[in-house]
């Protein structure tokens, strides 16, 4: 009943540009929101997984009369610059506020690959023992293909060369289709942990750079492990949501101490690759909360924190009900008026 966001995201790109993966071919087809004149970017590796660089290689033509385009190749290779033409720096977007300070918007430019990147190469075809996502899902992410989104890792944002050149492969696409195959009791306890670390503000800052450790980014990552990781049964049978976010809570913690989180997609990338817990104490202190979370303060955080602040948006007698909920039965009677507004 709650929303879980501050912002809305746009990605958008350019119908006279387009990336492909070193090596490819340039294409001699392109779908019909393309211009007439496309330039074609070549995406080469950086020396960290999932972050690339950017290179002008071909320009496109179409021919009516052929009904395809065709190239001509760039004697000088030119990287392509990732910096921002204005706006608020909000990692890869530019920020726009509404008079509405509950909303923003973030517009994050992206360049559109057709193609399945060969850095995910294995994710296509890799074994799962509960068969999700099935293969069906799995045909439709592959063609989907990626994006790439302008932003340098953050260790290399400060340097002179690779903080303006540096581009990161984005899976956004693969991600919607993936999470609109989830069963609604996953979709329910991702809203859950989202929320949850919103409220409690754990997605705590380094204390050297002051940059995010954790962000939605890795509840994300976690949740689509786990509906990997995890059987069918696993979710379903005794259901109990609040014991589902505590464990999955005590996984993302030992992620944290170990400084490992695996990229869903890219095996070889670690998405706290940046922390280093024996440098900063912020990290431990976020690993120390997670493990002692039980299901009893979990379940009275949810209550008051979020059922609570439910009650507030129904009439008045309805969140009256909350006064006094000093049993189970009194607790039960309030969730009902408040699911079914009567």
């Amino acid at each position: 009943m709650l929303p879980g966001f501050g912002d809305v995201d746009v990605m958008y790109y350019q119908s006279n540009q387009l990336a492909i993966p070193r090596g490819h071919p340039p294409p001699t087809q392109l779908p019909a929101e393309f211009h007439n004149y496309v330039g074609i970017h070549e995406i080469i590796n950086s020396h960290l997984p999932g972050y690339v660089y950017l290179k002008l290689r071909y320009l496109l033509t179409y021919c009516p009369e052929d009904e395809k385009y065709n190239y001509v190749e760039y004697d000088e290779e030119a990287y392509i610059s990732n910096r921002k033409l204005g706006g608020r720096d909000h990692g890869p977007a530019l920020q726009t506020v509404y008079t509405d300070p509950l909303l923003s918007l973030d517009s994050v430019k992206c360049e559109r690959c057709l193609s399945w990147p060969p850095q995910a190469a294995d994710w296509p075809t890799r074994h799962r023992n509960y068969d999700w996502p099935d293969t069906a899902t799995v045909d439709r992410v592959v063609s989907n293909g990626c994006d790439v989104v302008r932003i340098a890792h953050r260790l290399c944002r400060q340097h002179e060369r690779m903080g303006k050149r540096q581009w990161r492969l984005s899976f956004s696409r693969a991600e919607i289709v993936l999470i609109n195959s989830w069963m609604p009791v996953q979709q329910i306890v991702y809203h859950m942990l989202r929320v949850f670390m919103k409220a409690k503000k754990v997605t705590v800052s380094d204390d050297k750079t002051g940059t995010k450790i954790l962000s939605n980014y890795h509840i994300k990552t976690l949740m689509l492990w786990a509906c990997e990781m995890k059987s069918r049964s696993w979710w379903t049978d005794d259901l109990n949501l609040i014991r589902t976010c505590v464990e999955l809570l005590r996984t993302l913690a030992v992620w944290l101490s170990e400084a490992r989180c695996q990229h869903y997609f890219i095996h070889d990338c670690n998405l706290l690759d940046h922390v280093d817990n024996s440098l900063s104490a912020s990290p431990l202190i976020v690993v120390g909360e997670f493990m002692s979370t039980t299901e009893t303060s979990l379940c009275d955080w949810f209550i008051n924190r979020y059922i609570r602040q439910c009650a507030q948006l129904c009439p008045q007698h309805i969140a009256r009900l909350f006064d006094d909920v000093t049993t189970s039965t009194r607790l039960q009677n309030t969730l009902a008026a408040v699911l079914t507004g009567d």
